[in-house]
Formats: C-alpha cells, sequence, structure tokens
C-alpha cells in the first residue's frame, strides 16, 4: 500500500484514539469531559482530536494538544472566549502537553462546498473523533491531487505580508509558520509523490527528493515548527516562504477565495 494511503488509494484517516500515548491519555480524557461541561449539546456538535497526539508520536513536555470544535451554529464571541478557556485550563493542568490549542468552527462551514478541499479533508482525514457524531461520514474520500494541494496550501501568498507584520512586532511564530512551510512544501510534491504524510520530518524528506536545493532550508522549517526560534524564522520568511509561495502559484494556483 502507498505510504498514507488505503488500498484504494484514497487518503487514510492518520490518527486514532486507540494510538494516543500512554502519558496523554488522562490528557484527552480531561479534553473530553471539558469540552462536553462547557460546550453542552445545545451548541456542540462534535469534537477532534489532530496532530501528533493522536497519530501516537507526540513527546511529553514538548508537543502540544489540538482540537477541533464542530459547533452548531457560527462560532460567537462567548464560544471563543470559553475555548480559550478551556486551552488555558488544559495547558496549566498537564505538564505533558506545551500548550493546548482549539480550533472553533460551525459544523455547516466544515461540511460546505467551498471548504470541500479544505476544512472537509480536514476532518475527514487528519481529525480523529473525540465527541459526537463524526462529520467524515457526510464527506467525500480525498486523494492527492493538484486539487486537493491548491485548497489547501494555495494562499501562503496571501498570509506572508502578515506573517512579516507580525515578526517585525516580535510576535514568536516559529510553530506557525515551520509547520505551515512543511506541509506546503509537502502538497507542492504531494500528486507527483502520490502519497500523503502529517510527520515533518518525512514531509521533509519527500519535498527534498524533489527539490534538493531546498532540503537545508525546509529542515530549518521543521526545526522551528518544533521551536521558538525568531531567527529561523526571520530565515524562512526572506528565503524558503516566497520560493515556495510562487512556485505552488505556477504548479497548483492560487487557492479558491472564501
Amino acid at each position: 500500500m502507498t505510504e498514507g494511503l488505503r488500498p484504494d488509494g484514497t487518503i487514510a484517516r492518520e490518527g486514532a484514539l486507540e494510538r494516543v500515548p500512554e502519558a496523554f491519555a488522562p490528557v484527552v480524557a480531561a479534553a473530553r469531559k471539558e469540552i462536553g461541561a462547557v460546550f453542552g449539546p445545545d451548541r456542540l456538535h462534535s469534537a477532534y482530536l489532530y496532530g501528533s497526539v493522536p497519530r501516537g508520536t507526540a513527546v511529553p513536555g514538548v508537543s502540544d494538544l489540538d482540537l477541533q470544535l464542530a459547533l452548531r451554529a457560527a462560532p460567537t464571541a462567548a464560544d471563543r472566549a470559553d475555548a480559550r478557556a478551556l486551552e488555558a485550563a488544559l495547558d496549566a493542568r498537564f505538564p505533558q502537553i506545551d500548550g493546548a490549542g482549539a480550533l472553533v468552527t460551525s459544523a455547516d462551514v466544515l461540511l460546505s462546498e467551498a471548504e470541500r478541499y479544505d476544512l472537509g479533508f480536514f476532518v475527514a482525514c487528519l481529525c480523529t473523533p473525540l465527541l459526537g457524531p463524526d462529520l467524515a461520514e457526510r464527506l467525500p474520500s480525498y486523494r492527492p491531487t493538484s486539487l486537493l494541494a491548491r485548497e489547501t496550501n494555495g494562499d501562503l501568498g496571501r498570509v506572508l505580508p502578515g506573517w512579516r507584520e507580525r515578526h517585525a512586532r516580535g510576535e514568536e511564530l516559529g510553530r506557525v509558520v515551520g509547520r505551515r512551510l512543511v506541509r506546503t512544501g509537502l502538497t507542492l510534491v504531494m500528486d507527483r509523490w502520490g502519497g500523503w504524510t502529517s510527520d515533518l520530518d518525512r514531509s521533509a524528506e519527500v519535498f527534498a527528493s524533489y527539490h534538493p536545493e531546498w532540503a537545508g532550508e525546509m529542515g530549518r522549517a521543521v526545526a522551528a515548527g518544533r521551536s521558538r526560534d525568531p531567527e529561523a524564522v526571520g530565515v524562512l520568511l526572506d528565503g524558503l516562504a516566497p520560493w515556495l509561495a510562487a512556485e505552488y502559484a505556477r504548479v497548483h494556483g492560487e487557492k479558491a477565495p472564501r
């Protein structure tokens, strides 16, 4: 079977609750309990884990906890405030995680036609069900195509100016910039490679097999994605990021505006 794919060539869901490392089991149990208590069935449609914890690769004290909350209605300011409070409480309670993050989106948006090859793909393939009915049952199967590449990461050129402004203000962007550049590098070559992975090191390795001239900078992006190194971010924003944005637009086109 090709890496990351089912026998029929579609992208396999990469996480599962049974893959959660033992050290993180109490964190996941607490997250499930607190999400249900804070949001309740009237507000919450479903909740998901994503990232290294459900993939089984999380490192205690280093990895963060990533959550996606699907609400029954468009998120309000109160919903977002409750999510931030939940993040802070989990981070303070569990030394196993280096931060927690909860994305808050309506179920309707996650299922929408506009998001079919972006947030829909994210839920169906990169998220692991934690609470409530699984939205993936209402989404299609996905293949590593140029369309998927364009709609997931084809907006890099649009986000670069904002990153530069935030970096100039001294904001910590290592994980944001590093991880996004690695994912964009992988999806740039995904349709030629014909597989899928979310692993940072493997993504960088696959990218470098097609663009060895950028292997060093992609390795720097991997390191930035795991650290808080403002110097590395500056180098990436001046080198790899603008090249990747331009090459991505040339190869796959730009993501459709939302």
